[in-house]
């Protein structure tokens, strides 16, 4: 299960990826739902510790939840949602994401104060909101098919005047935003003509590619007011493995034993949120630390 399916700039937008290594010192919390037929952490942790995802119950549907520092979960579901995906949490508590209605539209949704509020992107089948900064922009991508399950898909933002603005990386076919900064820089995904997928980058009006080194698919699951972008990869081997980004450096990382790792999201402390699958396929949640 990859969040695909849902910055600052570095060096002014000059994209240097010099060096490749292997992280060896962090310390990783399993975090599974309790009672889950599986979970993935989507998004945070933010300043006071909570971390957002998705658990799937017994009868295979998937619902929001929050994950306290002090490990309280919390399950929650917009009015009439029969699928959640919480994909972040904003410093202030505010949580966006999407949510599958009866019909089986995907739909936006801001949760501020206990209070759900919808936003669709005009005249698409589908929305899904995935990011949102302390000013109140959002990020996000539409969608052609209306349940947002397969792409093509395309990226915007919503200024805090609720103005939308859709836009495409150079060559793109499908796009994906995951998230927008306090400076307005959007870190997210894309698709070429040839089929490969490729990390990317915009900062005011300019955009650049970052893949990570010898891969064939690069996503960036997240990004954080430094600069810093964790994701996930995948090897000439086809194995999906976790990275971090930081100061131009790429960093492998896979959650211990596992099949696949993904890097979903990273706070400013350099926390990175992500899910991992075992050797049965089963997906499990995960809280990376320094």
């Amino acid at each position: 299960m990859i969040r695909v399916l849902r910055f600052v700039a570095v060096c002014a937008i000059t994209v240097v990826f010099a060096t490749l290594s292997i992280a060896w010192a962090q310390t990783y919390t399993l975090v599974d739902y309790p009672g889950a037929a599986s979970t993935t952490l989507n998004g945070g942790p933010n300043p006071q510790g909570t971390a957002v995802g998705s658990w799937v119950d017994a009868s295979g549907v998937t619902h929001g939840f929050t994950f306290t520092k002090k490990g309280v979960f919390t399950s929650f579901d917009p009015p009439g949602s029969t699928s959640t995906t919480p994909n972040f949490i904003s410093p202030q508590g505010d949580i966006v994401g999407s949510y599958v209605d009866s019909g089986n539209v995907s739909h936006g949704f801001i949760l501020s104060g206990g209070k759900y509020t919808t936003l669709d992107f005009p005249g698409a089948a589908g929305t899904v909101l995935t990011g949102i900064n302390p000013s109140g922009e959002l990020s996000g991508f539409s969608c052609v098919v209306a349940s947002c399950a397969t792409s093509p898909f395309h990226s915007f933002t919503v200024s805090k005047k609720g103005v939308f603005t859709s836009f495409e990386p150079s060559g793109a076919t499908s796009s994906t935003a995951s998230t927008v900064s306090p400076s307005g820089a959007v870190v997210g995904a894309y698709t070429d003509s040839g089929g490969v997928t490729h990390g990317y980058l915009l900062f005011h009006g300019t955009y650049a590619t970052d893949d990570f080194p010898g891969s064939i698919f690069t996503f960036n699951g997240g990004g954080n007011p430094e600069g810093d972008i964790a994701g996930i990869y995948i090897d000439t081997a086809g194995a999906g493995h976790g990275f971090l980004l930081s100061n131009g450096v790429y960093t492998s990382f896979d959650y211990p034993g596992a099949s696949l790792t993904e890097g979903t999201g990273i706070n400013a402390g350099g926390v990175i949120v992500g899910l991992y699958t075992d050797s049965a396929g089963v997906a499990h949640g995960f809280v990376r630390t320094p």
